[in-house]
C-alpha cells in the first residue's frame, strides 16, 4: 500500500543556556531551556536519507549559545525572535522556525551589613536564589513573513484561604460532595496568551514588562474575585487581562482545582469550623480541572486546547 509522507519537523530539544550580564559589580541572569524546531523542504531526508537541505541539530544547537553571547538575551521573547529570523532567513529550504523556550527565575541573596563588611563589600550584586514560584514559557513561530507568540507560565501555586463557595450543582444517586459557602480556593496556574503583534510592521510589545502585567492583573483578578465556581474566577482573571493589556488578544488557563477538604475532628471532640479557622486535608488527586480560552470580542482562538501540547 502507498504511504506518503505528513507534517515533519525537527531540530535540538532542551539546549539549557544561563547568561550573565556584568554590569560593574552588579551582575544579571537569564536562565533559559531553548527548544528549536524546523519544518520545510525536508522530504528527501526521509524518502532518500539526502542530508542536502539538513541543517545539523547540533548546529542549532550551537547556534543558541552564539546568539545568547552575540545579542544577548533581552528576553525569553526577543531571544526567540532572533533565533527564528535566523533559520528562516538563513537557510533557504527551512520554511519555518518554532522557538519554545522555558525561563527560569532567579532573584537577587540579600546579604547582611555585617557579612558585607566581612567580605570586603558594601553589597553584594552577584548571589542569587531560584525562585521557587512559576516558570515562564514562550513560543516563537516564523514562517519568513508572519510571526506568532504566545507566552505564558506555568506552576504558579495561588490560594484564597476565604471568600470562595461552591453550591446549586446538579445532583443525582451519586453525588455525596456537600454544599460550601466558605472554602478554600487553591490551583496551580498553566496559562499561554497570544499576543497580536503579527508583523515586523507594527510596533512590537515590551516583552518583559508585558509579562509582569499580565502577572499581575491574574493575580489581582483571583485575588479580588468572590467566586461562586473556579470557572467564574477562570474568566475574571482572563478578562482583566483582556482588558487592560491590549497587546494580548486571546488567554488560556488550566486550573486544576487543588482541594482541601475540611478534617473530620468530631471523633476527639472537636470542632473544626472554617468560621473559626479550620484544619483541612490538602488532597493532591483526583482534582477537578477546569480550562477555558477568553478572547478578545472578534478575535479566532488560535492558542491550541491541550496545553500540554504547546
Amino acid at each position: 500500500m502507498p504511504t506518503i509522507l505528513g507534517q515533519n519537523q525537527y531540530g535540538k530539544a532542551e539546549n539549557r543556556v544561563v547568561k550573565i550580564t556584568r554590569d560593574g559589580d552588579t551582575h544579571h541572569i537569564k536562565d533559559l531551556n531553548v527548544s528549536v524546531a524546523l519544518s520545510g523542504d525536508l522530504e528527501e531526508v526521509h524518502l532518500s536519507g539526502s542530508n542536502a537541505n539538513c541543517l545539523p541539530t547540533d548546529t542549532t544547537k550551537n547556534t543558541v549559545y552564539a546568539f545568547a553571547k552575540e545579542y544577548g538575551i533581552e528576553s525569553a521573547e526577543q531571544f526567540g525572535i532572533h533565533l527564528a529570523r535566523h533559520f528562516v532567513s538563513s537557510q533557504e529550504p527551512i520554511k519555518r522556525a518554532r522557538i519554545r523556550i522555558e525561563e527560569y527565575a532567579w532573584e537577587r541573596i540579600e546579604t547582611s551589613d555585617g557579612n558585607s563588611r566581612f567580605i570586603g563589600a558594601d553589597e553584594v550584586k552577584h548571589s542569587f536564589v531560584r525562585k521557587g514560584q512559576e516558570v515562564r514559557l514562550t513560543e516563537i513561530t516564523y514562517d519568513g513573513e508572519n510571526w506568532q507568540v504566545i507566552s505564558g507560565l506555568k506552576d504558579l501555586i495561588v490560594m484564597n484561604s476565604t471568600n470562595s463557595e461552591f453550591w446549586g450543582y446538579i445532583k443525582d444517586q451519586y453525588t455525596t460532595l456537600k454544599e460550601a459557602y466558605d472554602r478554600i480556593l487553591a490551583t496551580q496556574v498553566a496559562s499561554r496568551w497570544r499576543f497580536n503583534w503579527t508583523s515586523d510592521e507594527q510596533r512590537m510589545p515590551n516583552w518583559e514588562r508585558s509579562y509582569e502585567q499580565v502577572k499581575k492583573h491574574m493575580l489581582q483578578a483571583f485575588a479580588e474575585t468572590y467566586s461562586l465556581s473556579l470557572q467564574q474566577t477562570l474568566y475574571q482573571m482572563g478578562s482583566r487581562i483582556i482588558n487592560n493589556r491590549s497587546e494580548v488578544d486571546e488567554i488560556r488557563f488550566s486550573l486544576p482545582n487543588k482541594h482541601h477538604f475540611l478534617v473530620d475532628l468530631e471523633p476527639f471532640g472537636l470542632k473544626n469550623d472554617t468560621a473559626e479557622g479550620a484544619v483541612y486535608y490538602a488532597a493532591d488527586r483526583p482534582y477537578g480541572l477546569i480550562e477555558a480560552t477568553v478572547l478578545r470580542d472578534g478575535v479566532e482562538a488560535r492558542i491550541p486546547m491541550d496545553l500540554t501540547n504547546l
